[in-house]
């Protein structure tokens, strides 16, 4: 994989314009019925995106680093992950995320919207440019291991593969409108900034409306027209100068604007130790004050109180829907789970087997609960199931989850979780609760303090920015 060494797509991550350009490519992929059915089905990306923002740029930057052996590691997860989304549609039309023709279609939408990118900022790329882009590309979709041709070898056959992929594959799917109308409209606060709800919400109430606007003018005319996507007056002026407006950022000073440093600012919790808190936690509390005023001025709903006690307990009913609903379909079943599975072991970068044993340990865990609370026998548990049996989620198998974490994360087997192992899943320092005398967190702390978790429904909890923050 030669040329994924080469600057083009690195110049195009830290670059403003591709937040936009992402956005724009996920929904060409939602768009795709297979695509769209496995998102549906599977992916946490409506309860929590900034989760699912930040794991895709991880896994970006390492498929286009110049570390080989990153990348090959980095693809054999992604095909794991891959693998364990198949199944059929609401009306029986199968999908595979393994499929390859699938997975060009993926890789392509993030090509053709880098391309796009750049044509609708006015500032378009030239031919070279482009073929050596197309080139990373192709050579991102041959590291997974997907044969030639299922993606055009040549930039000249690219187009009409893409033209005749928008007319006659994409289709308006519900994952598509979740993306345009519910996730724009609704998008969670980041960790960061959950503390001052009210100045969130009056932001996206103006900032969601907005992106689903320029998101849907620069979709292709044809699909706009075939989906009955609205097509607002003043649109097209609208994204052209956000575009504009998001390239001009490309000339502050370097350093200035990276990707990793923003999505690494927007995943930090209240109660991390990063250095770069105190400033944030600053701006945190004059964005607070700003809310009280917000909220003698609007009607936005009570918000719960960032400043409550941290250990306020949750609700049967909040608990359901902050850390077991992962997926935000109202339901429990196995995908909410293996949700959960998938955020664990992409924080500690599992190989195989131990991958695969934290997912044998939800499955477990999975079947536990549905015998004991699927009531009805639909395959899969309701909140009113849920709330109805106010369970003890702390049986053999959750508790098997909890051992199997710990060894997944006490990665030279000592028995106990130092702070550097700490740092890897919890992405912060140790708690004041946590480590023992010798700095180290044990087994039985940290199986206690799962259950805990799990079963006590208690909340900012060394857990919680695990399965509950959005």
């Amino acid at each position: 994989m030669t040329e994924t060494a080469s600057p083009q797509f690195h110049r195009f991550f830290n670059d403003p314009r591709w937040a936009l350009a992402m956005v724009r490519a996920t929904v060409l992929e939602a768009a795709h019925p297979q695509v769209g059915a496995a998102l549906i089905d599977n992916s946490a990306f409506v309860a929590h995106p900034w989760r699912r923002l930040r794991n895709t740029l991880v896994s970006l930057q390492r498929m286009f680093g110049a570390d080989e052996e990153v990348r090959q590691r980095e693809a054999a997860r992604l095909n794991r992950l891959h693998g364990r989304l198949n199944g059929t549609d609401a009306q029986d039309r199968p999908y595979d995320a393994m499929d390859p023709e699938v997975r060009a279609w993926v890789i392509a939408t993030l090509f053709e919207s880098s391309v796009t990118m750049c044509r609708l900022s006015g500032q378009p790329l030239d031919r070279a440019t482009m073929e050596q882009l197309y080139a990373e590309f192709q050579a991102f979709l041959a590291a997974l291991g997907d044969r030639a041709g299922h993606l055009p070898p040549t930039l000249r056959e690219f187009w009409p593969y893409y033209d005749r992929m928008v007319e006659e594959e994409l289709e308006d799917t519900e994952a598509l409108r979740l993306i345009l109308y519910r996730l724009f409209d609704h998008l969670p606060a980041p960790p960061l900034l959950d503390g001052v709800p009210t100045v969130w919400a009056a932001g996206r109430a103006l900032a969601g409306p907005v992106l689903g606007t320029i998101t849907v003018a620069s979709l292709p005319e044809s699909f706009r027209r075939r989906a009955g996507l609205p097509d607002t007056p003043g649109a097209q002026t609208l994204m052209h100068s956000a575009y504009t407006a998001a390239g001009l950022a490309r000339f502050l000073p370097e350093g200035w604007i990276r990707t990793e440093h923003l999505t690494g600012l927007l995943s930090l919790t209240p109660d991390s130790d990063d250095p770069r808190l105190a400033t944030l936690t600053a701006l945190r509390d004059r964005a607070r004050q700003a809310g009280a005023l917000f909220r003698l001025v609007t009607p936005f709903p009570a918000q719960r109180d960032a400043d409550s006690p941290d250990e306020a307990p949750r609700g049967a009913d909040e608990f359901f829907t902050a850390v077991l609903d992962q997926t935000a379909d109202g339901h429990l079943d196995w995908p909410d789970l293996a949700a959960m599975a998938r955020e664990l072991a992409s924080r500690l970068d599992l190989d195989e087997p131990a991958e695969t044993r934290l997912y044998d340990a939800f499955a477990q865990w999975w079947r536990e609960l549905q015998s004991a609370l699927d009531t009805d026998g639909d395959g899969r548990i309701s909140r009113e199931e849920y709330t109805a049996a106010v369970p003890s989620l702390a049986g053999p198998a959750l508790i098997r989850v909890a051992e199997t974490l710990f060894e997944a994360a006490d990665a030279d087997g000592d028995q106990f979780i130092d702070a550097a192992e700490y740092r890897a899943l919890f992405r912060t320092g140790f708690r004041r609760t946590v480590a023992d005398a010798g700095g180290r967190y044990s087994r039985s702390a940290f199986v206690r303090d799962f259950l805990g978790f799990m079963s006590g429904r208690m909340r900012s909890t060394a857990f919680d920015p695990l399965l509950a923050d959005a």
